[in-house]
């Protein structure tokens, strides 16, 4: 596995070996030791999967008092994948760091936790899997704008399928500072 520092540290961009002849590929999407080696200290205890159409963006979430590390990948199709720095006090504050993820390549991306995360599907139709080193916990969930103007994100499409929810989050400045979490902690 080749592992990619980004210019956010701990955000790490990972292309696994994929093994492939003319029967398909096969990879080891997750393997405890060898990723814990390249820099994720954490341990997984829930795995997501989300299947979205062209256009849909969902984000840019992540959680505040139980945050959660994200180790994420596509199975089927290619997706934008969009880390924030949105830990106060943090040097790369407001920073953003983004790729393309597809079932070509088949690259993950690891988002530490205290960064808000989202993507914006590019195919048809996207399969997107996420390990979470926390479980979900609705109540510390937060958003920030997906097109806030501040962080400038260079999302490939305009044209966006946004939940009622995430149509509604602040902007970075706007968030109230209680809901950011801390630098270091």
């Amino acid at each position: 596995m080749n592992v990619i520092a980004t210019d956010l540290p701990g955000v790490l961009l990972l292309e696994p070996k994929v093994f492939g002849d003319g029967r398909g590929f096969f990879m080891e999407t997750y393997q405890a030791a060898r990723y814990h080696q390249s820099g994720m200290p954490e341990s997984f205890v829930q795995d997501n999967h989300s299947r979205s159409r062209r256009g849909v963006l969902r984000g840019l979430h992540y959680q505040l008092t139980q945050p959660q590390g994200k180790l994420v990948w596509v199975t089927r199709g290619a997706v934008f994948d969009v880390a924030v720095d949105v830990r106060r006090g943090s040097p790369h504050f407001g920073r953003w760091y983004g790729c393309v993820l597809d079932d070509v390549d088949h690259r993950q991306l690891y988002i530490p936790p205290g960064f808000a995360h989202g993507f914006c599907v590019l195919s048809d139709e996207a399969d997107f899997f996420y390990k979470c080193t926390a479980y979900y916990h609705p109540a510390s969930e937060r958003g920030i704008a997906w097109d806030d103007p501040a962080i400038g994100i260079d999302w490939p499409l305009r044209d966006v399928a946004l939940s009622a929810k995430d149509q509604a989050n602040p902007r970075l400045a706007d968030q109230a500072v209680e809901n950011l979490p801390i630098y270091g902690i």
